[in-house]
């Protein structure tokens, strides 16, 4: 055969594919479409991912955690003692506190800042800036932290709404200007209804409480977040400074297989959802919450279960390779889920090892920020 007549084939050879898939009936016609329509989504989002990580490649990270006082002591842990040993040891330069409603207004109108007022007083100590949760829905269970003397009801928002407005301007009033907050991080995955004891998701109530905050401090950026794995990014207001997204990849599964289930999806597909959100408004998003703890099965609480089953969901090996895939997404901000176990490992079960890999994944950010600062 002439390369003449070669080049003829391999012109054809497309477009006989074509014609024998579209003439072998409708459903095949529409399988093939399915398919051509799965390759080109999917291959557009590789390509946002891989500008999106490439784009913000020179950029240092930030390694932080979430640090919440009641689950501390759910461990039997000392809180100022485990808050103390996250900055001091790990030496986090970053740290997520919660301001649960239930916790600084037990009583109408009247405020108790003093727990949270020594969690900012420890970041300042060692440097590390403070995201700070605000709202009715805050980090862990049961998400939704109203105080008792309050009713949520959705049908009769007059009766809860202004106290839930007046708590929120208390707290931006009392931490706006304390050098140590760094940002706002307002209603925690504020559209997540199937996780949490949560009742109301008005968008325009999350739209109010954003204008809320910006108008009353214009200094500090506001994080909205969204609950991870779903295809899609957010497109209605508000519009927040930045966005946030929760990364969990090892989970038990209670509906069907009662199974531990570990999602399939690559990093650079949260590099994706980053990189369309910064094309769609112009900002950027951060990891708020990358799995760093066991996922325990049957609802069991991780006290309640044994290092052996424990490990199953989450060991020093899955953690390392959790912060790689976290840092693999191109998002430079990233705070770890879970330190409270990393610190009850250590001082109750006498196992150092998960706190040991989150020191080095620490120390190992800062020799790669340091570099960059060189170059």
């Amino acid at each position: 055969m002439s390369k003449k007549q070669n080049r003829a084939g391999i012109k054809k050879w497309p477009r006989g594919i074509w014609s024998y898939l579209w003439r072998r009936g409708w459903w095949r016609r529409i399988a093939f479409i399915i398919l051509a329509i799965i390759v080109v989504f999917t291959s557009a989002m590789y390509g946002i991912a891989q500008w999106y990580i490439h784009k913000h490649a020179d950029q240092p990270i930030t390694l932080g955690a979430t640090f919440i006082p009641d689950y501390a002591e759910s461990f039997g842990l000392d809180p100022r003692d485990t808050l103390n040993a996250m900055l001091s040891d790990l030496k986090l330069k970053q740290v997520r506190l919660v301001s649960y409603w239930e916790d600084i207004e037990p009583t109408p109108g009247h405020y108790d800042f003093s727990q949270l007022d020594w969690q900012f007083a420890l970041a300042a100590k060692y440097h590390a800036k403070v995201s700070l949760s605000i709202g009715l829905r805050q980090p862990r269970w049961p998400e939704c932290h109203s105080p008792g003397w309050v009713t949520i009801d959705p049908k009769n928002e007059a009766a809860w709404r202004p106290q839930l407005n007046q708590f929120i301007e208390a707290v931006v009033r009392h931490y706006k200007t304390n050098p140590a907050l760094q940002d706002y991080e307002l209603e925690n995955e504020f559209f997540l209804k199937v996780f949490g004891q949560c009742t109301d998701f008005s968008r325009s109530r999350l739209i109010e409480e954003y204008n809320l905050v910006k108008g009353m401090d214009t200094n500090h950026p506001v994080i909205v977040s969204r609950s991870d794995n779903w295809v899609g990014i957010p497109v209605g207001q508000p519009t927040p400074d930045e966005f946030a997204i929760s990364v969990y990849k090892r989970v038990w599964d209670a509906t069907f297989t009662h199974r531990y289930f570990e999602y399939p999806l690559p990093a650079w597909f949260y590099a994706s959802l980053a990189g369309s959100e910064e094309l769609l408004s112009g900002k950027d998003m951060i990891i708020h919450e990358l799995q760093a703890e066991p996922w325990t099965p049957k609802g069991l609480e991780i006290t309640q279960t044994s290092v052996k089953e424990q490990y199953k969901s989450m060991n020093p090996k899955r953690l390392k390779d959790r912060i790689d895939y976290g840092e693999a997404t191109g998002m430079k901000t990233i705070d770890l889920w879970g330190a409270e176990w990393w610190y009850y490992m250590k001082v109750k079960q006498h196992n150092p090892d998960v706190w040991n890999t989150v020191k080095q994944a620490v120390q190992q950010a800062d020799a790669h920020n340091a570099q960059l600062a060189k170059s």
